[in-house]
């Protein structure tokens, strides 16, 4: 049973990355934008930076539940790989929106498009257990 859930467990660690990487960047803008802790505001190239974070914690709260329940619902391979695409979006989100506002789409739109999949197909086959 535990070799079943090794991709959706290797993607939510692949998620964790991400989001430590997040973290490092957003220390690394501190010291290169002289912002200094507590503050969150006041240098634009700065709160770029804070926002991916803060956003990629946002998303993590609605990521983490859906690939687990989609894994025990549907697929945990598929729930693994949708998981992976994700963590791969958000960090293509990071990239585009560490060099400009606006290039943060694409990776945005992946990554909430997985999100969306893993959780209607967990409300779905949630939904069918509960009626068979």
């Amino acid at each position: 049973m535990t070799k079943v859930y090794a991709w959706p467990a290797l993607a939510t660690l692949a998620s964790l990355a991400v989001y430590y990487y997040t973290m490092f960047r957003v220390s690394g803008a501190r010291y290169k934008y002289k912002v200094p802790v507590p503050q969150t505001t006041g240098n634009l190239d700065f709160e770029r930076f804070f926002r991916v974070q803060q956003n990629t914690v946002e998303q993590l709260v609605f990521f983490v539940p859906a690939l687990w329940l989609f894994s025990f619902y549907v697929s945990p391979m598929w729930g693994g790989i949708l998981g992976g695409v994700w963590a791969l979006g958000r960090f293509i989100y990071a990239q585009g929106y560490y060099a400009e506002a606006k290039k943060r789409g694409p990776g945005f739109a992946i990554s909430s498009l997985t999100g969306v999949v893993l959780w209607v197909g967990a409300l779905i086959n949630i939904i069918r257990a509960l009626l068979a």
